[in-house]
């Protein structure tokens, strides 16, 4: 059996913290963020890690969804 994605703790943080950065700025600067921080695990002698990026991207969908009900909401 195949173990889930969140299976390591700082997945769960790259998650919780991409949320406020998708609801107050866009998905494209959560794009920014997760490639950034695995370039510098890469960069400091780490590995990048594609599951840290797919958690924070997750993370980051859910934040643009939260802003566009926002909006929706005001703009209704």
């Amino acid at each position: 059996m195949e173990k889930s994605i969140f299976e390591d703790k700082t997945r769960w943080q790259h998650f919780a913290w991409a949320i406020p950065i998708g609801a107050v700025l866009t998905i494209l600067c959560v794009l920014g963020v997760a490639t950034g921080m695995e370039f510098k695990d890469y960069q400091w002698g780490g590995k990048a890690d594609w599951k840290d990026w797919l958690c924070t991207m997750m993370g980051g969908a859910v934040g643009q969804v939260v802003q566009l009900l926002i909006i929706w909401l005001v703009w209704r």
